[in-house]
């Protein structure tokens, strides 16, 4: 939208404005209009007191920033006058100044933050309620980030450490003490994993049993029941096994249709390893747990 004018507005006389025309009305009454002339006269004055109040205040900053520098001219030469440099005292005169040694303090630090990996390498300091249940809880498994889920299938706790193991597995626990074995199961779309948790009574024994796993041969049992059949019983599965504190964890995935597994099937090997990233996070945050309990006693 625009705004135009047509012509425009004609001049008013300004009796301050040389050559400026006065208008007359149409009448033969020539006699000036007063009014309009007085009101013009006092616009003017009003415009002429805003401009000297404005240059008056301009004034008064000009004569304080004068005032304020002539003041700190004043206390400079009755500082250089009435302190001469000769009349101050050394700084080994100076009232109150000591040559001994500087005050010590003890420095102070936050104690550094628990370790949860701490909480769960020792059977002293891992003492909180143990259980497949209290490790695996609930009746399935979410992905982080996705939408894919496991549903869990049954559990199995056993001090018979070997009763739940094949191969090599059994002998290579009880030469480590194994004090306890958990499962539990989960599937989803025809492939199951059983996930195994071995406990021990110290880190460096549940890190020696990983070294010495051949994941061929020193398997799981898979465990079946409550929505899942059986799987992994003849035919070829894929097995893995890992450690962290005190316990050393192990996974075995395959078909419930009794398929053997190949490494063409990539859907299995996925649920493989989410399982078994899961059955890490549950062992670290049992650690992370037990850290935070002790750091707010």
């Amino acid at each position: 939208m625009s705004f135009g004018q047509q012509g425009g507005p004609q001049s008013q006389w300004d009796p301050w404005t040389p050559h400026s025309q006065q208008p007359w009305n149409d009448g033969a009454d020539e006699t000036p209009d007063w009014a309009a002339l007085a009101e013009a006269s006092e616009t003017r004055n009003k415009r002429r007191r805003l401009l000297f109040i404005g240059g008056g205040a301009l004034a008064t900053v000009a004569i304080g920033a004068a005032v304020a520098v002539a003041v700190v001219s004043a206390n400079d030469d009755n500082s250089a006058s009435n302190n001469p440099a000769s009349g101050i005292p050394g700084t080994g005169n100076v009232p109150g100044q000591t040559t001994g040694p500087a005050p010590s303090f003890e420095s102070t630090s936050a104690p550094p933050p628990l370790d949860p990996k701490d909480f769960i390498s020792s059977k002293s300091k891992d003492t909180a309620p143990l259980g497949a249940q209290i490790l695996f809880p609930g009746t399935q498994v979410t992905v982080s980030g996705t939408t894919t889920v496991y549903k869990k299938g049954a559990t199995d706790d056993t001090k018979s450490c070997s009763a739940v193991t094949r191969g090599g597995l059994p002998k290579i626990l009880t030469a480590n003490d194994c004090t306890r074995f958990m499962r539990v199961s989960y599937a989803k779309g025809g492939i199951a994993t059983t996930i195994g948790v071995a406990v021990f009574d110290t880190a460096a024994q549940a890190t020696k049993v990983k070294s010495q796993v051949d994941t061929n041969d020193d398997i799981i049992r898979s465990l079946s029941g409550k929505g899942i059949k059986d799987f992994c019983t003849a035919a070829v599965c894929l097995s893995t096994s890992n450690s962290y504190g005190r316990y050393a964890y192990f996974t075995i995935t395959g078909f419930t249709s009794g398929k053997d597994m190949t490494e063409k099937d990539t859907d299995a090997y996925q649920v493989s390893d989410n399982l078994e990233d899961f059955t890490f996070t549950q062992i670290r945050r049992r650690g992370e747990t037990q850290a935070s309990a002790a750091a707010n006693e």
